[in-house]
């Protein structure tokens, strides 16, 4: 099609229900066939995309629940932070900080239980989606670290954003920074996922 490699359409189809898992002639899903033609942006829209339909899920208690395990109040601002592209951990600190409704601890302790939830469905499905797994996974992490802060420090997440950008003298190197993210992948739940196992070896051999 004559559109295609564009962001902006790929997003619109998404928006509008188009499966993400559903296969060719040939056995390769939209996300494979860009990748095989090189159109990244387009398989980046498909391996980020979360249907707001299946956030809200949450906000309806579920089974015996008396209250669900998301206020609806949150879900949007949950939405915006989950659907970002942009995956650097100052950026979703800056996120959190800029909504008063997700920068106190309650909310944050309800989101990422809902993120953890989320992370344990993909995984369960059987089109698995390692990608939006460990996704959520890296978010819940950051939560849980913007907790501590509000809990522990004054200067309360403008602290985390400090720490996260603060470069040690000899080289400039955030260390914090790197330390944060290889806990958050040495965390994920699911040892047998492919993707864990590439990051690990990725990761493995390199000195901070």
């Amino acid at each position: 099609p004559p559109n295609s490699g564009n962001k902006e359409i790929t997003w619109m189809m998404l928006e509008a229900g188009a499966e993400t898992d559903v296969v060719n002639s040939v056995g390769r899903t939209a996300a494979q066939m860009a990748a095989f033609v090189g159109q990244h942006d387009c398989v980046t829209v498909i391996n980020n995309f979360f249907p707001r339909e299946r956030l809200d899920y949450y906000t309806k208690p579920q089974g015996l629940d008396k209250e669900p395990k998301l206020p609806v109040k949150l879900a949007g601002p949950l939405h915006k932070i989950i659907t970002t592209t942009n995956m650097h951990p100052v950026k979703i600190v800056l996120l959190v900080k800029e909504n008063p409704l997700l920068a106190e601890v309650e909310a944050l302790q309800k989101c990422y239980r809902v993120l953890d939830l989320i992370c344990e469905k993909c995984m369960k499905q059987k089109d698995m989606n390692e990608v939006l797994a460990m996704k959520m996974h890296y978010i819940s992490c950051i939560f849980q670290k913007c907790i501590t802060f509000l809990n522990e420090r004054e200067d309360k997440l403008d602290g985390l954003i400090k720490s996260l950008l603060k470069g040690r003298d000899k080289d400039g190197f955030p260390v914090y920074q790197e330390k944060l993210i290889r806990e958050s992948i040495r965390k994920f739940p699911y040892c047998e996922a492919t993707l864990l196992q590439q990051l690990v070896r990725s990761i493995a051999p390199v000195e901070i």
